[in-house]
């Protein structure tokens, strides 16, 4: 490792929180984000909104991740930014920033794609042993992700529709709660009965994922037990909310440990937002005991879309010499690779 230090300054802008860090040869010192309570009224991200918000956010939140980390910009060794995926519009704000930065500074540019970067975001403490699993879960995406080294991971199944985040997301609007709905459905789980109603649980070859059945299933029950009584979901949230928890939660472990057992891997982990949700890592904690594992659960500020994930991203990039030209643009979508 060079005598000077690695200062990989990172953008995170995929969604709706504008982030920035500071990741010093693979050590967090800052990691600064700031979210946007505009989309709460309208029960989930309005894309424009955002990107006007991230115009707004970038210039101080990267400001208080260099003053945080007692960095200054001329020590900066290469920029990170998210490249993909997410909202484009709001990618395109920190993309810009990013090669600003890195240009006026006379830089590398790193870009990171979004996902991988939160299972490398696993590596910022814990540091597990290759090879390991990682189930990544959030509002978009659903994956059982086979990392084989930093940089070498593949992906073994997905959602084939909605995400496991976004059914959450889902069944709190049906309910009647503010959004974002997820963090509240595990908050009233927590005080109710998992098995008093039962929901399907989809069946799918491999590794694959399905979550629009227990959403449409969620639905049907709701509208045929307001026709009874109105007030059903008020008077029953706390049971309602822990059984399609309850439901999904099972559907993730189920693919998770037959992926598990199938390649022979103890060195499991989750990432991404829903890997904060107390249900799923109570329920990999618990199989990680039956079965053996060697669990890894990131602190839950490392869980949300945050730049020390895309910084560590970077910083791993950086020693591999894996950094892009001024002619990179963002993309909503993207495969691995």
């Amino acid at each position: 490792m060079p005598s000077n230090p690695i200062n990989i300054l990172a953008i995170e802008s995929s969604c709706d929180e504008t982030s920035a860090a500071v990741i010093q040869n693979g050590k967090v010192l800052s990691n600064t984000i700031a979210t946007q309570k505009v989309h709460e009224r309208y029960g989930g991200v309005v894309p424009e909104l955002a990107s006007r918000a991230h115009m707004q956010n970038i210039v101080p939140v990267v400001d208080a991740a260099l003053n945080d980390a007692g960095v200054n910009k001329e020590e900066i060794t290469a920029v990170a930014f998210t490249q993909a995926p997410g909202l484009i519009g709001s990618l395109l704000v920190g993309a810009c920033f990013a090669k600003a930065f890195a240009q006026a500074l006379n830089v590398p540019l790193i870009a990171v794609h979004h996902m991988q970067a939160h299972v490398l975001a696993h590596f910022i403490e814990d540091k597990p042993e290759f090879p390991f699993l990682c189930l990544t879960v959030s509002g978009g995406h659903t994956q059982i992700v086979l990392c084989r080294d930093y940089l070498d991971m593949e992906v073994l199944g997905e959602t084939i529709d909605d995400a496991a985040g976004e059914a959450f997301d889902k069944v709190a609007k049906m309910l009647g709660l503010p959004y974002p709905g997820g963090p509240l459905i595990d908050k009233y789980a927590a005080l109710g009965d998992p098995l008093r109603f039962k929901f399907p649980m989809s069946e799918m070859k491999d590794y694959e994922f399905s979550f629009s059945g227990i959403k449409t299933s969620v639905l049907y029950f709701l509208q045929a037990q307001r026709k009874i009584d109105p007030d059903f979901a008020e008077k029953n949230i706390k049971d309602i909310c822990a059984s399609v928890q309850h439901t999904i939660i099972n559907m993730l472990m189920a693919k998770l440990r037959k992926a598990a057992k199938e390649l022979n891997i103890k060195h499991i982990g989750i990432a991404g937002g829903v890997s904060a949700n107390s249900g799923l890592r109570r329920a990999i904690k618990e199989e990680g005991v039956k079965s053996g594992w060697q669990v890894y659960i990131p602190r839950f500020e490392y869980c949300t879309d945050n730049a020390a994930m895309i910084g560590i991203t970077g910083h791993y990039k950086f020693l591999k010499g894996d950094c892009a030209d001024m002619s990179v643009t963002p993309t909503a979508r993207a495969t691995w690779h």
